[in-house]
């Protein structure tokens, strides 16, 4: 059985996508079997992956609120192991659609449950909020990777997240873990960033990955081409880190889980 990893934090522009994205496809670099689901109604994941996000074209929202089978939806990325449930604007609807259905929060879940034997990791790319698409996708997943941006309120957003997690885990899914924080826009140079990790390591004891995922142009350049970094620019900084990422997710113990210890803390 794969695992079921939901890339999420409420806040926006902490470089969630570009973790989702790349780190997926270092993992199937790695020889795995990676599904990234794009829940994120603006589907940048999609079309960072060089895929077309139109109403039109099958995507997640037709297996959300149609009941269309999500095997029939899933694209190749064109890199080997690598697979893409796509998303597009409608989804947004999805939110509205979804409030009268019994069992709302867990459609992804009974989704996801029919892929997991197809795939080693199974990923999603959770919207920025913390709607009924976001808490879809926490509780399909195993575990929760949050990516952290090195600024001034980089603690503030992580407790929040936190404290919804541990409300999905009191009242929806018992056995939710997080997986780690990941520390993205790190510029060593930036006093603020190297004190906001220390106080994120200080805080998130054992469970903040060790890579940094820097500022980097190609990081940045890469989704206007429709590229990973693995392909845009592979021996760029940002492609070093997220590889580094990709072996810390893979040793990572999965079934550790430190929800309640943090939530204490930043209440």
């Amino acid at each position: 059985m794969g695992r079921v990893i939901a890339v999420a934090n409420q806040k926006g522009g902490v470089g969630k996508t570009t973790t989702a994205v790349n780190l997926g496809v270092y993992l199937a670099a790695r020889g795995k079997e990676v599904l990234l689901i794009d829940l994120d109604p603006q589907a940048n994941a999609t079309s960072a992956l060089a895929f077309e996000a139109r109403g039109s074209s099958p995507n997640i929202y037709h297996s959300l609120v149609g009941n269309v089978a999500p095997e029939g939806l899933i694209r190749e990325t064109g890199i080997f192991g690598y697979h893409i449930l796509p998303s597009s604007a409608d989804l947004a609807g999805a939110s509205v659609e979804l409030v009268s259905e019994k069992r709302r929060e867990f459609r992804l879940q009974e989704l996801v449950e029919h892929l997991r034997e197809a795939y080693d990791v199974i990923l999603i790319d959770s919207p920025p909020s913390l709607g009924l698409l976001t808490i879809n996708g926490i509780v399909a997943a195993d575990e929760i990777l949050v990516p952290v941006q090195c600024e001034y309120y980089a603690m503030e957003g992580l407790g929040q997240l936190l404290e919804t997690v541990d409300l999905i885990r009191d009242n929806l899914k018992e056995d939710l873990a997080v997986l780690g924080a990941v520390l993205t826009m790190y510029d060593k140079r930036s006093r603020l960033a190297r004190s906001v990790a220390k106080e994120i390591r200080e805080n998130f004891p054992g469970h903040t990955f060790e890579t940094k995922i820097p500022r980097n142009i190609s990081l940045a350049e890469a989704p206007g081409v429709g590229k990973t970094i693995f392909q845009f620019a592979p021996d760029s900084y940002g492609a070093r880190a997220y590889s580094n990422l990709a072996d810390e997710v893979i040793k990572r113990d999965p079934n550790k889980s430190i929800i309640k210890k943090i939530v204490r803390f930043v209440s």
